[in-house]
């Protein structure tokens, strides 16, 4: 997701009743990744594998993608930032796709086409590729030298709405996640993804839904591999009541899905069910056939703050303190919290018997995991049975051994980093 500038709040890490703070970067909407302020100096990618800064990467505009109509909410061209692999990763692809929430009407898309989740006029020139994006062998051992492109979120659908009209109550916008997803695709397979023996396709928070939702449609882009699987980050979001009854995630993605005609990319889905209830990760990993790891944490921050407790459900502001601490929950919060992994557990429950899938769920009250470093792959990282989320992906990917890693209950985990915010995070 993209490092917008707002919110900052503190991150406590947990561990023999210990605690340490460090501040981050707060996102806008369902944030994909909070991440470490950073002094970045300007490398090339040839000095910074030598080096512990990570490497930053230019920005590319898809020059041809007007012409398929496949632009930004504002009509400006989509973009992505390539890292190419180099040694044994050089025929390797790993795709992320950013995450950055959703827009719901036209104010709040209107709102959008003025940041980076609207317009390529917005987005940074460079980016910093760290976690699951570095190419230091360090902080990311089986990716580091692969082919590594991290693609931007303006759609505000996540890269699944297609709306031909583009005039809407006398404003103009481009509801083109879809036409945006083929024409990057289209344009790496120019510069070799066509010939990748290994992929993989990730993505964090409404980026992981995306994740979900193309997983079989990536196969088609690399048809000479050998391996092909998918790593949804963050992206299961539950469709489930909030504290005062409301269905209240539900309604948002109604609105989203009425607004950029989602429906239309679930087919099968939609002659069966609502087709927002077809926008739920639940409902889209029945039909997934391409092998999946759904790495997400059982006490989600973001789905804390904004599926089970939206602001609208708690007018006497009795949640205000545990939706932005966990420690600070009373034991009948808590107790509704466990009710929100019972969900999770039992949305997946169906693909838990699968051999090629992989399970990484932990206890942490934490969003998006696999974009920061220290989350990824460090001495630090938070661990089941010892291993960290990169050791899990890894073993996974390479076939090295199953992994099913399910945690017990919170507050079991003492490697868990638990955020602690100043605010919640922000909703569009």
């Amino acid at each position: 997701m993209a490092a917008a500038h707002h919110n900052l709040f503190h991150l406590w890490r947990r561990r023999s009743g210990s605690a340490t703070t460090s501040a981050v970067v707060g996102i806008v909407f369902l944030v994909s990744s909070a991440v470490v302020l950073l002094t970045l100096t300007s490398r090339s990618p040839e000095s910074a594998v030598n080096s512990t800064d990570p490497v930053l990467v230019d920005l590319t505009l898809v020059n041809n993608a007007k012409e398929k109509g496949a632009l930004c909410l504002d009509g400006t061209l989509p973009g992505y930032h390539f890292l190419k692999g180099s040694g044994s990763g050089a025929e390797s692809w790993l795709i992320h796709l950013e995450g950055g929430g959703w827009c719901s009407n036209l104010e709040s898309c209107g709102a959008r086409k003025h940041t980076e989740l609207g317009s390529s006029n917005h987005m940074e020139k460079q980016v910093p590729f760290i976690g699951i994006l570095s190419n230091l062998p360090s902080q990311n051992p089986d990716f580091y030298n692969w082919n590594k492109v991290k693609v931007r979120y303006c759609d505000g659908a996540s890269f699944s709405g297609d709306v031909e009209t583009t005039e809407q109550k006398g404003s103009t916008f481009y509801f083109r996640g879809q036409r945006i997803w083929e024409a990057i695709m289209d344009d790496l397979v120019v510069k070799g993804l066509a010939s990748a023996k290994k992929a993989l396709l990730t993505g964090c928070s409404a980026g992981g839904l995306a994740t979900y939702i193309h997983c079989d449609d990536f196969k088609a882009f690399v048809p000479k591999a050998d391996t092909v699987k998918c790593m949804a980050d963050g992206g299961f979001f539950l469709d489930i009541k909030d504290v005062s009854g409301r269905k209240s995630i539900h309604d948002f993605y109604s609105d989203v899905v009425q607004l950029q005609d989602v429906g239309k990319r679930f087919p099968d889905c939609i002659s069966r069910m609502n087709a927002t209830k077809c926008f739920f990760a639940e409902e889209i990993i029945k039909k997934i056939r391409t092998p999946l790891f759904i790495l997400n944490p059982a006490y989600d921050a973001w789905q804390v703050q904004h599926v089970v407790t939206p602001d609208v459900s708690d007018p006497s502001l009795s949640w205000r303190s545990c939706r932005l601490d966990i420690k600070k929950c009373d034991s009948n919060q808590i107790e509704i919290l466990q009710g929100m992994r019972t969900a999770l557990l039992d949305g997946i429950r169906g693909i838990t018997k699968k051999k090629d899938w992989g399970i990484f769920i932990n206890s942490c009250f934490i969003h998006c995991q696999s974009l920061k470093d220290y989350l990824w792959h460090s001495p630090d990282s938070p661990r089941i049975n010892n291993k960290t989320i990169a050791e899990a992906v890894g073993d996974w990917y390479f076939d090295r051994s199953k992994v099913k890693e399910i945690d017990s209950q919170y507050p079991s985990n003492p490697t868990c980093y638990n955020m602690v915010f100043s605010k919640p995070y922000k909703h569009n």
